[in-house]
């Protein structure tokens, strides 16, 4: 892991364990790399909606990262469960943020494609200080 893709993240023992919600199979292992070079623990990934609704409220999380329309479906539900519990998550999408339902605006997004180090930026925004619940 370079300088360039480290994740500042608090300081500690434990891993933090990231939900990965995408049905695009390259982009998930890529993903799945990516937040291992950070010295994240993946959770998934999982390419529907009600798998990751089921991952969402049974595991302990410290962040997601959700892709918008997950196999022709909105992910929001996901992240109503993930809302519900105080867990912080990244939406990612090959569309426009301003494309988010109000409900959702002002919650962080990363436009595909990104590069590994707008990815560790933006988790270190809003995984900071928290830990899984």
């Amino acid at each position: 892991m370079t300088a360039t893709t480290a994740m500042p993240l608090a300081q500690t023992s434990e891993r933090f364990r990231v939900l990965v919600v995408e049905d695009e199979m390259l982009l998930a292992m890529q993903l799945e790399d990516t937040l291992a070079d950070f010295g994240c623990d993946v959770v998934g990934p999982v390419a529907h909606v009600a798998d990751g609704v089921k991952l969402a409220g049974s595991e302990r999380l410290d962040g997601a990262i959700l892709d918008i329309n997950v196999a022709g479906a909105e992910v929001f539900p996901v992240a109503r469960q993930l809302a519900e519990r105080s867990i912080p998550f990244i939406f990612v999408s090959g569309y426009a943020s301003a494309n988010l339902p109000p409900e959702w605006c002002g919650r962080p997004t990363l436009q595909k494609p990104f590069y590994p180090q707008d990815l560790a930026r933006r988790m270190a925004e809003a995984f900071t200080n928290h830990r899984g619940k």
